[in-house]
C-alpha cells in the first residue's frame, strides 16, 4: 500500500492500518486522528504537522522520522522506536510513551505535559525548552539529555528511578512538590 491508498481508505472511514510499511513516506500536514498504525514501519517518514491525536502507534518504527509540529495529543506511543526522530514543537500532551526509545531524538520545544514517560530512554535527547509539567518520569533515562530551559514543574525529581548522569540542568524549572 502506498500513501495515496492509505489516505483514500482513511477518508472512507477505515482506521486500522496496523503493520503497514511506509518507509520514507510523505504525509506532511495530513489529518490522521485516531488511526491505528501499531507495529507500522514509518522510518524516515515525513509526518511534520500531521494530526495523529488519539492515534495508536504502539511498537511502531519511527526511526529518523520527521514529526516537527505534529499533534500527538492522547496518542498511544507505547514501546515506539523514535531513535533520532525530529519532534520539534510537537504536541504530545497526555500521550503514552511508556517503554519508548527516544535516544538522540530532538524534542526541542515539545509539549510533553501529563505524558506517560515511564521507562522511556531519552538519553542524548534534546529536550531544551520542552514542557514536561506533570509528566510521569519513573524509570526514565535522561542521561546526556539537554534539559536547558525545560519545565518539569509538578514532577518529583527525587521519586522514581531516573538517571541524570551528564544531564544539562541549566535553567530547568523544577517546581511543585
Amino acid at each position: 500500500m502506498d500513501t495515496r491508498q492509505l489516505l483514500a481508505r482513511y477518508v472512507a472511514q477505515e482506521l486500522n492500518f496496523a503493520g503497514i510499511v511506509l518507509r520514507g513516506a510523505c504525509l506532511q500536514g495530513k489529518m490522521l486522528s485516531r488511526i491505528n498504525l501499531a507495529h507500522a514501519d514509518l522510518s524516515a517518514a515525513d509526518l511534520s504537522n500531521v494530526d495523529l491525536s488519539g492515534a495508536c502507534l504502539e511498537q511502531a518504527n519511527l526511526t529518523n522520522a520527521e514529526l516537527n509540529g505534529a499533534n500527538l495529543v492522547d496518542a498511544n506511543l507505547a514501546e515506539v522506536n523514535l531513535i533520532g526522530a525530529e519532534l520539534v514543537g510537537a504536541d504530545l500532551t497526555s500521550a503514552d510513551l511508556s517503554g519508548a526509545d527516544l535516544r538522540c531524538a530532538n524534542l526541542r520545544g515539545a509539549n510533553l505535559s501529563c505524558a506517560n514517560l515511564t521507562d522511556v530512554n531519552l538519553s542524548g535527547a534534546d529536550l531544551s525548552e520542552a514542557d514536561l509539567r506533570f509528566a510521569k518520569l519513573a524509570g526514565t533515562d535522561l542521561s546526556l539529555a539537554d534539559l536547558t530551559r525545560a519545565n518539569l514543574m509538578g514532577s518529583d525529581p527525587n521519586g522514581g528511578d531516573r538517571k541524570y548522569a551528564g544531564t544539562s540542568h541549566h535553567w530547568v524549572t523544577w517546581a511543585g512538590r
